[in-house]
């Protein structure tokens, strides 16, 4: 692109013209409300009289009248930027290509004349000013914040669209990440304004967490101050990005006007009978005698990031919401429009799986041992049984000489993860409890072990192995020669003894040693559409010994967290009533202050002498409250609703803002949150339908993600290891503009990349030459009639190229964009064509187009053309297709496959002349020798290929 390459962008703005004239830059702004002057297209000002000149052979920058006065070889070299191409061999080109157009019988739209008023007070140098991004986003942000330009108010009268981006935590300082997941969105929503909808674009704060309580633990500053302070410091730095986000509509998760709602939400899901308690491993230190994070656990010995000690599961009481109960709903996309790999993503982590429960019975206490499996056409074939070593039977069925071998695998087991626990690649092992099941279909007896790979999390903690049909199993059973019995034989194979496999069959085939079912068919599909499975679910409902079922991976909701910096669960416990939620006239329960921060990391809460003392609601009596506090995921899921009316006391939102601005139409995050938050967000949305506090399927109709930005080392960003880059420094050096455009061109958004500190300089340049070609004063007009005409044909195709990645999020197209078009506005000012009616509109769209990404110098030099305040509450120009329209077309010629030629054709030929013109090719015509080709296809508009 030949406006980034580094020779030629040296040339474009001398650093002597851009120094010279910054000290009067604030002498040279305009007044708010000038008084104008009008000017049309046929009378032009004084000042550009003054310096007609030469200038259409040099465009020189701003101020140098003596330099544009001698056209020396050295200033003509030096402002070659702006005249390069030479006009005279862009005539020539396009001379030639007039001689193949079909006339067009649709006509452009004519234009109409742009009026422009200056302001008086600051002419006649209102154009001669040198560009400051500093002086001018400064400006900007202050008139917009002041004029309230960006606040979102109920107007029924335009369609409404509400842009939502995820909202970050406050962390102290914005990085480049931060302006990667909010500029582009940003954009668009800027876009979607001028498009003439009424846009809501808020932001907030997810502010609980538990960095804020690490930090508080290490340096004794409390969480509650520390993170409203990281909150300032953010929004101050937001602001200098030059969003338009609604700061009216701030919502912070940790301010109690917030989190009464979260509290609310709460007691009104388990008024639904979806939040109950149970018994659930965490990871716990011993020696700090606390649970400890995911990220607190350190290590493949996995150890107390606090103290070494090795950590341990431990079994305590928590709350879970149901979420599975909305599985086969989270499963259904219909109506909205999210990228297939979230929807992957989710589809897989739910997981459903259609099968058969079946119970067998363990020896030792009889007792009753569900089974999930979705292979019951194998039951047959199950030769042992797998406990989860967490299993609550395994103490009591584990015989005694097998009791020290049991606990010491249990220990083992306890301080894996689960995904270590079921990796692929994991050497299977596991224990004799030495005690043994009856599988019900055959009264088989067969051993129980216990083994890491089984986990209580998916389905009941317990399986069937039938190592003849499942390659884990298989493994398991070889490696301890446990027996091996196949039950489905390959129809073009014979029985094979289970001694003689060398792997497990799992191919479609016919049921064998399985009593009266022997001979049916097996295939590969799923459920009931393999007839062998269908006929097995049958038999087990007659004899009474199974069902049919569905299972999921998906687990329900864990929210609680041992922790101090979350919203309480407004739970009180009673001796006499048990569990009971707090009144809602009671609501918020708050945080007490006045805690103690202990360097094991136990939750204040607990240890608070009167914090957790309460009464219960039912008898008045003396309860406890609950010290555990939500996950923040909690609070993430409804903010959307809390921006609706922030500060609205009477409920969680206003329902009037929520009639007419839900559901959000566009939401934008990283795709990293598909699993846990955007699962969740849908999860709370349904809940909180059936409760009737909300309504629709889904809050969010459209999701779209973006992807990260790694550092300039291609590494993930981190303190630690010296990449994060600041973009406060940048916008100090640049101007926030600057950065924005860059943001926006130098990857795409999608997919992310690592940054480049030099490849700023491009978007900097690119600005500094819009400013330069909006600003150095007009030549006379000489252009000819082709100049005009190709300018605003340019002008519409940039047009409509821009609308359509806006529309499609290809943001890092849209700058290229304007990039190239500036370069045709630069020939054609070249050629003479400033001050023409087509320039007057192609300046008047390129603003328009450049608003959303670059807003504080498309404000600029639209005052400075006259226009009314403000170019973003301007409409979004309409693209004139005819003017847009090629006269000329370059259609590539194919010989047999192989591109051989290019020719160019009318835009309007028919079949016949492209055809025509193709064989009329002395490259084609070499090709044919002479004969007659035998196949000529034109494919309109894209090539021509000749079979010879």
């Amino acid at each position: 692109m030949a406006t980034t390459k580094k020779k030629t962008v040296k040339k474009a703005t001398p650093k002597k013209a851009v120094v010279k004239k910054t000290v009067n830059a604030a002498k040279a702004a305009p007044k708010a409300k000038p008084a104008v002057k009008k000017s049309t297209a046929k009378s032009k000002p004084a000042a550009q009289k003054a310096v007609t000149k030469k200038v259409a052979a040099t465009s020189s920058p701003k101020g140098k009248k003596a330099v544009v006065k001698k056209a020396a070889p050295k200033s003509t070299k030096k402002t070659t930027m702006a005249i390069e191409p030479v006009k005279k061999m862009a005539l020539v080109v396009v001379a030639e290509k007039q001689k193949a157009v079909v006339p067009v019988t649709e006509k452009p739209n004519e234009i109409v004349p742009v009026k422009t008023k200056r302001p008086a007070d600051s002419a006649p140098n209102w154009q001669d000013k040198a560009y400051n991004p500093k002086e001018i986003e400064s400006k900007w942000q202050k008139k917009w914040e002041a004029d309230k330009l960006y606040r979102a108010v109920i107007d029924n009268r335009k369609p409404k669209h509400y842009a939502l981006t995820m909202l970050p935590y406050p962390s102290g300082d914005l990085h480049i990440g931060h302006w990667f997941s909010m500029i582009p969105p940003d954009t668009r929503a800027r876009f979607m304004r001028m498009k003439g909808y009424n846009v809501l674009f808020p932001m907030g704060f997810d502010a609980f967490g538990l960095p804020a309580e690490n930090a508080a633990i290490k340096d004794g500053v409390h969480p509650m101050k520390r993170t409203f302070q990281n909150i300032d410091r953010m929004r101050t730095q937001m602001k200098t990005m030059g969003t338009m986000f609604d700061w009216e509509r701030e919502a912070i998760s940790a301010s109690p006007e917030y989190y009464k709602w979260t509290e609310w939400f709460f007691i009104q899901l388990y008024k639904q009978g979806l939040a109950y308690r149970k018994m659930s491993a965490v990871d716990w230190c011993p020696k700090c005698n606390t649970t400890l994070a995911r990220e607190q656990v350190w290590g493949d010995d996995r150890h107390c990031e606090r103290c070494g000690t090795p950590v341990i599961k431990k079994n305590l009481d928590q709350w879970f919401f149901k979420a599975t109960k909305y599985a086969d709903e989270l499963l259904n996309f219909d109506g909205i429009d999210w990228p297939e790999r979230v929807k992957t993503l989710q589809t897989n982590w739910i997981d459903r799986s259609e099968g058969a429960s079946v119970v067998f019975k363990t020896e030792i206490g009889n007792h009753d041992v569900e089974i999930f499996t979705t292979r019951p056409d194998t039951l047959w074939g199950a030769t042992f049984m797998v406990f989860s070593p967490e299993h609550p039977l395994v103490s009591e069925i584990t015989t005694p000489e097998n009791k020290t071998v049991v606990e010491e695998y249990k220990a083992q087991a306890a301080r894996q993860t689960e995904i270590q626990r079921g990796a692929v690649d994991k050497e299977k092992t596991g224990v004799f409890t030495g005690a043994y099941a009856i599988n019900p279909v055959n009264q088989a007896r067969i051993p129980i072990w216990i083994a890491d790979y089984v986990m209580m999390s998916y389905g009941t903690g317990a399986i069937m192995a039938v190592p003849a049909h499942d390659e884990r199993d298989f493994a398991f059973a070889k490696k301890y020669e446990l027996p091996i019995v196949p039950v489905i034989k390959p129809e073009v194979e014979s029985e094979a003894d289970g001694a003689e496999l060398t792997a497990a069959f799992v191919g479609a085939g016919v049921m064998v040693n399985s009593g009266m079912l022997n001979g049916t068919k097996v295939n590969t599909e799923k459920g009931r559409k393999n007839p062998s499975i269908a006929a097995v679910l049958d038999w087990l409902a007659q004899q009474g010994i199974g069902k049919e079922s569905v299972n999921y991976r998906y687990r329900d909701w864990l929210i609680s967290r041992q922790r101090y910096w979350g919203a309480p669960i407004p739970m009180v416990n009673c001796e006499i009533h048990g569990w009971n939620p707090v009144p809602d006239d009671q609501l918020p329960v708050t945080l007490p202050e006045d805690v103690e921060w202990r360097p094991t990391g136990e939750s204040p809460l607990k240890l608070h002498p009167t914090w957790k003392n309460t009464t219960c609601p039912v008898c008045n009596g003396p309860a406890t409250r609950e010290t555990d506090t939500m996950d923040t995921f909690m609070c993430s899921s409804w903010y959307h609703l809390r921006y609706l009316s922030p500060h609205y006391d009477k409920g969680p939102f206003d329902p009037a803002e929520y009639d007419y601005w839900m559901p959000v139409d566009t939401y934008t995050g990283g795709i990293e949150h598909a699993t846990m938050h955007l699962l969740y967000t849908r999860f709370f949305h349904k809940a909180l339908r059936d409760a009737g506090i909300v309504e629709g399927h889904e809050p969010m109709l459209q999701l779209r993600n973006q992807g990260m930005v790694l550092g300039e080392d291609g590494d993930k960003m981190s303190k630690s290891k010296g990449n994060v880059i600041a973009p406060d420094v940048l916008v100090n050096k640049y101007g926030a503009d600057s950065v924005r455009a860059y943001i926006m061109f130098f990857a795409r958004w999608e997919m992310g990349a690592p940054w480049d500190s030099q490849g700023i300089e491009g978007s900097v340049r690119w600005i500094r030459r819009v400013w330069t070609l909006f600003t150095d004063p007009t030549p006379p007009i000489t252009a000819s009639d082709e100049t005009k005409k190709n300018l605003r044909r340019k002008v519409h195709q940039t047009l409509r190229r821009v609308t359509r990645n806006f529309e499609q999020f290809e943001f890092n197209t849209i700058v290229s964009s304007l990039m190239e078009l500036m370069n045709e506005m630069y020939k054609a000012r070249e050629a003479g064509a400033a001050g023409t009616d087509e320039w007057k509109e192609a300046q008047d769209i390129y603003l328009r187009m450049m608003a959303p990404v670059t807003p504080h110098i498309a404000e600029e030099l639209w005052l400075q053309l006259g226009k009314p305040y403000s170019v973003h509450t301007q409409q979004w120009p309409t693209v004139d297709e005819a003017a847009a329209k090629e006269d000329v077309i370059e259609l590539p010629v194919q010989i047999n496959g192989k591109v051989r030629d290019r020719i160019t054709v009318a835009a309007e030929a028919t079949e016949e002349e492209v055809k025509a013109a193709a064989l009329a090719s002395e490259i084609v015509q070499k090709y044919l020798e002479g004969k007659e080709p035998r196949k000529v296809i034109v494919a309109k508009g894209k090539l021509v290929s000749v079979v010879v």
